[in-house]
């Protein structure tokens, strides 16, 4: 036992002393500030260490006193426990321990925790139980420059708590320079008149007091008067060279390969960060450098491969943080998520697209998708910062510099780009029911308001006074799903396939993928997924997967290799049914687990097999209650057409109803790759169930 303590005590440190990290000089600084003033605005650059050290300093500092709790909310699950994970490790806990993460059906905090790292939508949720958030002392809202959906909605609510807390609350924003004044002026409301906030950029803890009490004179007892300051971090960061492509990339995921196989044949040491849009074009960029790298000279560098998206499970992510092997380069293939939501070390070299996948929600056509859309300079010059951490480094731009110019300054905040009804369906349930009135930092549309009001009314969860109904609109609102599936599931006890839906429910709900392939076994995965396959479509033959895993692949390891199943996406489903099970027990539903059920599907969900054909027509009827929004009419050529006609969509090459026959289907979600527009998770429908569970939002034109 003494060699394991011995060796546990001397585990090679993953990081830099915190001693050495920019913020460390500013500790006294920004200690007297987060005491004196209500909020404070952080700016400092990823890599100064605002995000593990503050709440470390906080910690330190008494604020944890009383059983409270700091919160450090992010807009990225995989920052969330990323970022948890490594502060655990400097304070020298188990993650779960003092300091934990809590991130949708991923709870791993406990009565010991003082810091808790969140998602932003995550705490928005909290508030539904503790509308003023009282077991917190200090909420850090971290890269609030994102303007991600939750974080605007977050800080709108954290304004209103603030008024009936001002004492006891400290609220810090952590921001990218351009926008610290903004997120200053929104908290300080209407109080123009107060003389225009200066940057203390590393003040002398004697300058910061006297500025304090020249400026505390019997106006600091209201929110209005000196409501706080901003601070400036500077990182310390090296050059980058920035290079550009003479004329633009015809494939940039292609030429990004390319790039890469150029900078490790011709560039000395050092890490490479590619960023692109999503999980098919790192998947397929990863299996490219895999492929080629075999060619290269026996005795050179290898590389190594890495993928870093939102689908990937926390292990899986943990990987691009480890040091390669000896003899390795490490090539990390990332979407935007490593832009500034974490650091990874020995960067040297970054690969930019110029492109990433944002939220479009179309108010006409009523479909949101996933968009592959330039950056803004904003972001193309944070991408290239990420190369000077810890040496001079390079950034190629996989565009020209023509094009660079031509870039929009910053990325238009979510909340004017997106569907609104889950936003609106929180803010609801909060008790805001003056959406109008609602203090939004940048107020959305008129018209993705009205198209949300509009959809929740559909779905039952408003009434004709755009009130909450009871029981179901707010059991919605609790429920961790988009409204569309709470719907769903709430209606499911009425159709008899409660326990089919949650598992459906789950299965959506996973983000990442439930097949798997090796290289060059792409055809024995597609017939080995045809085994599961279902005429009528996707969401029946996720269930049928869920249930082969249940009774067979969780116990033989050998069923999800021959099979082509992820175990651990598998796993994961069965844990996130599980939670909403427990959701569902709560509005006092009972769920009768089909799988012993003496009415057991326990064949496989074919048509006319284990539940009969009714069941699985129960089980679309009760999709349709939800998802009648996502309603597409097949077209003579294979493709589809939303309702209103304007739009063409085609089913994704992964979806079972890609090349076959359906007259009426409804969808689970929406992207774009190139210039197509692809639905995923399809199900075949009859049109007038359409007109029979959503009358409000369907009519047949006679």
């Amino acid at each position: 036992m003494a060699e394991f303590d011995l060796a546990a005590s001397f585990i090679p440190s993953l990081h830099k002393p915190a001693s050495l990290l920019p913020i460390a000089r500013h500790r006294q600084s920004l200690l007297y500030l987060i005491e004196t003033y209500p909020v404070t605005i952080v700016v400092g650059q990823t890599g100064s260490g605002k995000t593990t050290q503050i709440p470390q300093y906080l910690e330190q500092a008494g604020w944890c006193s009383d059983g409270k709790v700091i919160a450090v909310t992010q807009p990225r699950r995989v920052a969330a426990t990323t970022v948890a994970i490594r502060v655990a490790e400097e304070v020298g806990c188990k993650v779960g321990a003092e300091v934990g993460y809590s991130i949708r059906f991923e709870d791993v905090t406990s009565a010991a925790t003082r810091i808790k790292f969140l998602t932003d939508g995550l705490l928005l949720r909290e508030a539904l139980v503790d509308p003023l958030l009282s077991r917190y002392s200090v909420i850090m809202v971290d890269e609030a420059h994102e303007r991600s959906l939750s974080t605007d909605i977050l800080l709108g609510v954290l304004k209103k708590i603030l008024k009936k807390r001002p004492n006891d609350l400290r609220i810090i924003i952590s921001s990218a320079t351009l926008q610290a004044e903004d997120f200053l002026n929104f908290f300080k409301g209407d109080a123009d008149a107060e003389p225009k906030v200066e940057k203390s950029d590393a003040l002398t803890l004697d300058e910061l007091i006297a500025q304090g009490s020249s400026n505390n004179q019997g106006a600091d007892a209201e929110l209005g008067g000196s409501i706080g300051r901003i601070i400036n971090l500077e990182g310390r960061t090296y050059p980058v060279d920035i290079l550009y492509l003479e004329k633009p990339a015809e494939d940039y995921v292609e030429k990004a390969v390319q790039t890469v196989f150029d900078i490790h044949t011709k560039e000395p040491d050092g890490d490479i960060l590619v960023f692109l849009t999503g999980r098919e074009e790192i998947d397929t960029a990863v299996q490219a450098i895999s492929e080629r790298a075999a060619s290269l000279h026996p005795r050179a560098q290898s590389l190594m491969a890495l993928p870093l998206y939102a689908g990937l499970s926390t292990e899986q992510q943990m990987y691009v943080f480890e040091e390669a092997p000896e003899n390795t380069r490490k090539v990390i293939f990332s979407t935007n998520i490593a832009e500034a939501s974490v650091t990874i070390d020995g960067i040297v070299y970054v690969v930019d697209s110029g492109y990433v996948k944002l939220r479009a929600f179309n108010p006409t056509t009523g479909i949101e998708t996933l968009t592959a859309t330039p950056v803004s300079k904003a972001s193309a010059t944070q991408r290239a910062g990420r190369a000077g951490r810890t040496k001079p480094g390079k950034c190629f731009r996989l565009y020209t510099e023509a094009s660079f110019q031509s870039l929009e300054e910053a990325t238009v905040p979510e909340i004017q780009r997106s569907n609104l009804a889950p936003v609106i369906l929180q803010l609801k349930a909060l008790g805001i029911d003056n959406i109008v009135r609602f203090d939004f930092i940048t107020p959305p549309p008129a018209e993705l308001v009205i198209r949300a009001l509009e959809l929740l009314y559909s779905l039952g969860a408003l009434d004709d006074y755009a009130k909450l109904t009871r029981p179901l609109g707010i059991r919605m609102a609790e429920l961790a799903v988009e409204p569309m599936m709470a719907k769903t599931l709430l209606s499911a006890p009425s159709f008899g396939c409660l326990s089919e839906i949650l598992t459906i429910a789950a299965m959506t709900s996973l983000g990442g993928n439930i097949w798997f392939h090796h290289d060059g076994e792409k055809k024995r995965m597609e017939s080995a997924r045809r085994k599961f396959a279902v005429e009528e479509g996707d969401h029946l033959t996720l269930l049928n997967v869920y249930q082969a895993f249940v009774t067979k692949g969780r116990k033989e390891a050998k069923f999800c290799h021959d099979h082509y199943l992820n175990f651990k996406a598998l796993s994961r489903a069965v844990s996130i049914r599980a939670q909403l099970k427990r959701y569902l027990e709560r509005f006092g539903m009972n769920v009768e687990e089909s799988l012993s059920s003496s009415n057991a599907n326990k064949q496989p969900l074919s048509v006319g097999g284990g539940g009969g054909p009714d069941k699985g027509e129960q089980i679309r009827r009760c999709l349709t209650t939800g998802f009648f929004a996502h309603a597409a009419k097949m077209q003579p050529d294979g493709t589809f057409r939303n309702v209103a006609g304007g739009t063409v969509l085609h089913a994704h090459p992964s979806s079972l109803m890609f090349n076959r026959k359906a007259d009426w289907v409804i969808f689970h979600e929406v992207m774009e790759t190139g210039n197509k527009t692809f639905i995923r998770d399809v199900t075949k429908i009859e049109k007038n169930w359409l007109v029979e569970y959503a009358p409000e939002f369907y009519k047949i034109q006679r």
